[in-house]
């Protein structure tokens, strides 16, 4: 929980008043995939809120997701999280996804970061991590240990932190890929 305080509190400290608010990522609002993608397909998509006692909105969305006949590195989407302070201020990003990689109920990805509100984390790989488990999933993120998701320098693709942090509300899903030997 301290680390989670302090990307917060560096958040913060970069953050501008009136920055943009939470919004999800195209496709990840229902939670659905999009068109192109079977039923099948390994995939992570869905939006929710992560837990905070201290008031913060944090908001994480994504759809991710690649062809049964693919692989990882094949993976196309869009990802968008978003962090609004009890005192107002707010920071976001969004992006292209550029790995997925699951197995069971458990989700690693990663994306470059295409549009944001936070100086120098424009063109930065972040990486997440999703278990869903129901009503009651967890995710995680790559920068869990440094001072915010622009401090990572040259993060491989599908590179992220155990999925540590509770949900408020929402839900994500995640479709296996199941590799034929």
């Amino acid at each position: 929980m301290a680390l989670a305080t302090a990307v917060a509190v560096a958040l913060a400290a970069a953050a501008t008043a009136g920055s943009a608010a939470a919004s999800d990522a195209p496709g990840a609002r229902s939670g659905r995939p999009t068109a192109a993608v079977s039923a099948k397909d390994p995939r992570l998509t869905g939006a929710a809120k992560l837990y905070r006692s201290a008031g913060d909105t944090i908001h994480f969305a994504f759809d991710a997701h690649f062809r049964k006949d693919q692989g990882p590195l094949d993976a196309r989407g869009t990802f968008r999280f978003s962090h609004v302070f009890p005192n107002g201020n707010s920071g976001f990003a969004e992006g292209r996804i550029d790995c997925l990689m699951t197995g069971g109920k458990i989700a690693t990805a990663s994306g470059i970061v295409t549009r944001t509100d936070r100086p120098g984390l424009k063109g930065k790989r972040v990486g997440f991590s999703v278990r869903d488990d129901g009503r009651h999933d967890r995710l995680g993120y790559s920068w869990v240990g440094t001072d915010g998701p622009w401090a990572t320098k040259d993060l491989p693709p599908c590179v992220a932190s155990a999925p540590f942090e509770t949900l408020e509300s929402g839900d994500f899903t995640v479709v296996p890929w199941r590799i034929r030997h």
